[in-house]
């Protein structure tokens, strides 16, 4: 169906994976152009080295990149835009989490396997630039609960904002990626005056000071947890916002 987005979509998975690097944090180890040593082992068939992997080439990565995380999230069937959100979300943390958020974007059961059903939600789907969002936010659900978060958040982030901007712009007008700005700096300000209110206890129904201590503890540990949750979202969202700019100016949000 749109067999000829794939390289479109591998150049911005590319924009964000970058050359060799090594992070003592990351899990996957030694890394190039985002395959992992793990995976071009699997790909080769034997061992290979950090050495290996820092000499990997972009024609071998785009291979590996169609066999292991277009092709199982089905992205030659998909409909622009859609194809992205599960391919970058694959990369980042699996085809089989990416399928999933794709699936609750569409809102059907989330397997993690791209079938008949998901092809057919996403082929009829209403408002293709709603499920992108609701995928996208997905996907931010579950990096933000990992531990990992303090030391990638911050990227993650902005990947997952600059997706949601260029997957939009690859099945709408330059007029809707424009109206996208306003709703996303509106939640931004949302999120971050009820952070501000969390925070001060404006938002609470019971003064702290009227609890056991045990349970204000409590209450308050609450609180914090909101607010600051509250503050992920409204960063978020401004990055969301300046990714959506980003597209309009014809630049690369990054």
């Amino acid at each position: 169906m749109t067999a000829t987005n794939y390289r479109p979509c591998l150049d911005h998975v590319l924009r964000w994976e970058g050359g060799f690097v090594d992070h003592p944090k990351d899990p996957g180890g030694a890394t190039n152009l985002g395959i992992t040593r793990a995976t071009l082992q699997r790909h080769r068939g034997q061992h290979v080295t950090a050495k290996d992997v820092r000499a990997l080439q972009l024609s071998e990565a785009a291979e590996i990149y169609r066999a292991g995380y277009w092709m199982p999230v089905r992205g030659d069937d998909l409909p622009k835009g859609l194809d992205l959100v599960a391919f970058d979300a694959g990369v980042n943390s699996g085809p089989v989490r990416g399928a999933k958020w794709l699936q609750a974007g569409l809102r059907v059961p989330a397997d993690g396997r791209v079938g008949p059903q998901t092809l057919k939600a996403a082929r009829n789907a209403p408002d293709t630039v709603a499920v992108i969002q609701r995928a996208c936010a997905a996907r931010m659900g579950f990096l933000q609960r990992l531990g990992t978060w303090s030391t990638f958040g911050r990227g993650w982030s902005r990947r997952v904002a600059d997706t949601e901007a260029a997957a939009v712009s690859m099945c709408a007008t330059r007029a809707v990626v424009e109206a996208q700005i306003a709703p996303a700096r509106a939640a931004q300000k949302r999120d971050a005056g009820g952070a501000a209110a969390s925070g001060t206890g404006g938002g609470a129904a019971i003064s702290l000071e009227a609890l056991p201590d045990w349970a204000s503890w409590g209450v308050g540990a609450l609180v914090i947890t909101l607010a600051a949750l509250l503050l992920l979202k409204s960063i978020h969202h401004k990055r969301r916002a300046e990714a959506y700019a980003a597209i309009i100016a014809g630049g690369a949000h990054g």
